[in-house]
């Protein structure tokens, strides 16, 4: 699923939000993640982020752009746990990215931005 700010309502449901440029910016209801399925959302700038729930309630927010084919799909990738460390894998040529920094487990000159998440 993909979400541009416009689909957004306001309810009375937790929303999520990123710290973009020292400012919160709501991106979504936190109702329409669910853990182990990733949602891709666009920013006001015209990037997206792919964001992330897991079964404990934590949520992640990475960009969505994958760098090794720079296609817009991590959000449709599977997640997991590696040495107790949440990552979504890509659904193209599967290298894994923590959740938490950005890194790519496969390739450690890798990285993917992050973003400070909350839900408000």
């Amino acid at each position: 699923m993909t979400l541009a700010p416009e689909t957004t309502g306001t309810t009375t449901a937790p929303s999520v939000q990123l710290l973009l440029d020292n400012d919160w910016f709501t991106v979504c209801d936190l109702t329409l993640l669910s853990p182990g399925r990733g949602v891709a959302a666009l920013l006001p700038d015209g990037r997206q982020v792919a964001l992330f729930t897991d079964r404990a309630g934590r949520t992640y927010a990475i960009d969505n752009r994958d760098p090794f084919t720079g296609a817009a799909v991590l959000s449709r990738g599977l997640t997991g746990t590696h040495r107790g460390r949440p990552y979504v894998a890509s659904p193209l040529l599967k290298q894994r990215f923590d959740l938490e920094s950005g890194r790519c487990l496969d390739d450690e000159e890798v990285r993917v931005a992050t973003y400070e998440v909350r839900a408000a």
